[in-house]
Parts: C-alpha cells; sequence; structure tokens
C-alpha cells in the first residue's frame, strides 16, 4: 500500500486514478498539512470524484 502522507509525486503517479496528478498532491500535503482521510483527494485541484478505486492500492496511514 502506498501511504498519501509520505508518498513521493512519482509513487502516486503509478497508481492509475492518481496518475498525472502526483505532483499537485505533494504540494497539497505540503500546503496544508498530512491527510486525514482519503476523502480529501477531492480538494487536491483537478482531481475531485478522479480518485475512485485508489482505495485498493492508497491509505491514509
Amino acid at each position: 500500500m502506498i501511504d498519501l502522507n509520505t508518498a513521493s509525486a512519482a509513487e502516486l503517479d503509478s497508481v492509475p486514478q492518481l496518475k498525472g496528478h502526483g505532483f499537485e498532491i505533494v504540494r497539497y500535503r505540503e500546503e496544508r498539512g498530512r491527510f486525514g482521510a482519503m476523502r480529501q483527494l477531492d480538494e487536491v485541484p483537478g482531481l475531485a470524484t478522479k480518485w475512485d478505486g485508489a482505495e485498493a492500492m492508497v491509505e491514509v496511514a
């Protein structure tokens, strides 16, 4: 499993539902702090509702 709070942009891009958004996810995390829940991915610019199914490979630890 990939931890949303520690993964690099490249690791996040390896998840099909997140591909191309790794940089934005890392930037969001750096600006706003750790993710508390997967649903916060909806707040990442350009990613709202596109991450469905990522829970199989990504977790919030």
